[in-house]
């Protein structure tokens, strides 16, 4: 007897999960404004029955009834699998409404968006015959079409480079228009350099060809915009396919290994946390870690 599952059965059981992750994100958002009813209203003998009337008339986003129809009817399933995208969404619970960048367009990019309901969640994709066609099948996705200036070919002397460039250096790293440092992402929409994202999904650019773009830059300025975050608590950053040696070696260099909170299949969970709660650095020091 076989023990492989069919490709059939295997769509049901990614959309059970995920229509179970959707729906834990809407039962989560009612009972989160439940509770805060009842908090404010305790002191009153209706603060129960408002409560649950509060639960009972929340209503789902467009976007998250869009995403349970089309994982419903698609046999197609997202790039990670069910333990990967669990730690990203334990996340999203706590923090939801939050400022989510999301590097790459893909199969799950409504999930993603629909987790995170009445939250900025906003996507870059360097691909732009592939943008074109997510954007179209899926208009309501808030997402960027961007340009790199790195290739894969180039990350050992990146690795290198940057030691020797000031502009690059912790202490005084920053992107907008940050042409010397070459790992400084430059020349994308204002909204990226604006906000403070709360989570940074790195699942793109390409990396698996010589002339990809790579995730070089995109792992260097996750590090640099965690670092310089002014609002309370720490950044999240999820960086997938550590599997290949690119992608572990800067996640190693910039995201650093204390930082490390969770580890799952190709994903690994960072938790940076501002300049400002670490020890004082020196403003020669290349170092991230």
């Amino acid at each position: 007897m076989s023990n492989i599952i069919p490709s059939e059965k295997r769509s049901i059981i990614t959309f059970v999960l995920l229509a179970g992750l959707i729906g834990s994100a809407l039962l989560f958002t009612a009972f989160i404004r439940s509770a805060d009813d009842a908090f404010f209203l305790c002191s009153t003998a209706s603060a129960k029955s408002r409560a649950v009337a509060a639960a009972a008339d929340y209503s789902a986003t467009p976007i998250q009834l869009q995403a349970i129809v089309h994982y419903a009817t698609s046999t197609i399933t997202p790039q990670q699998n069910i333990h990967e995208i669990s730690i990203s969404f334990n996340v999203l619970k706590e923090l939801a409404p939050a400022n989510f960048l999301v590097f790459g367009l893909g199969l799950d990019s409504l999930m993603w968006a629909s987790l995170n309901p009445r939250g900025k969640t906003i996507f870059l994709e360097e691909d732009l015959e592939w943008f074109q066609k997510v954007t179209k099948d899926s208009p309501f996705l808030h997402a960027h079409h961007v340009r790199y200036r790195t290739q894969l070919q180039e990350a050992d002397k990146l690795l290198r480079s940057y030691k020797t460039e000031p502009s690059c250096f912790p202490a005084k790293a920053y992107l907008r228009g940050n042409e010397r440092c070459k790992l400084a992402l430059t020349g994308l929409p204002d909204e990226f350099y604006d906000t403070e994202w709360d989570l940074i999904m790195l699942d793109a650019p390409k990396g698996y060809f010589a002339e990809a773009p790579g995730r070089m830059a995109a792992i260097y300025s996750a590090a640099v915009m965690a670092r310089n975050r002014k609002k309370p608590g720490v950044t999240h950053v999820f960086l997938h396919d550590v599997n290949r040696r690119v992608e572990k070696t800067f996640a190693e260099e910039f995201l650093c290994a204390k930082y490390r909170v969770h580890a799952a299949g190709r994903l690994w969970h960072f938790a940076i946390p501002p300049v400002a709660a670490n020890a004082t650095i020196d403003g020669g020091d290349y170092r991230f870690c």
